[in-house]
């Protein structure tokens, strides 16, 4: 056993059918998966993955979840240049969750914030405990 990582992307079709094979998708077809940054070990987001999206993250190296929104495939970063590039991928022990080692380009979250997790319990309720680091609106053009 090694915890050496075997960098994506996975070349091998047989070795990227295997690691979809281990997942345990739920009745939609999905599986979370939750970006942490591989170096800091913060955690950046959670999305969902279904087997397309994971096939391409493994086969190319760059994040691509599943927008359960937009019904489709998202590619990070693809309207915002903050791309993820998936350094490794972990399976949880019971596979129904996966954890993506990523290098994050810029902010990670929609709203401007390099981690999506930024509201906590203060006081009387939430409070916002970072701000953004860019706007919606220069991410997004909108």
């Amino acid at each position: 056993m090694t915890d050496t990582p075997s960098p994506l992307p996975l070349a091998d079709p047989a070795a990227r059918a295997r690691v979809l094979d281990a997942v345990r998708f739920d009745l939609r077809g999905l599986v979370p998966a939750i970006a942490q940054q591989h170096d800091t070990g913060e955690v950046l987001m959670l999305a969902w993955m279904n087997r397309d999206s994971l096939e391409e993250t493994l086969a190319t190296g760059r994040a691509c979840y599943f927008s359960r929104s937009r019904g489709g495939l998202w590619r990070k970063g693809e309207s915002s240049g903050q791309v993820q590039r998936v350094l490794d991928l972990r399976l949880d022990c019971d596979g129904d969750a996966l954890l993506l080692l990523v290098d994050q380009a810029g902010v990670a979250c929609h709203t401007g914030r390099r981690s999506c997790f930024f509201l906590a319990p203060r006081g009387e309720g939430l409070a916002e405990i970072a701000a953004p680091l860019v706007s919606p609106e220069e991410l997004y053009g909108a």
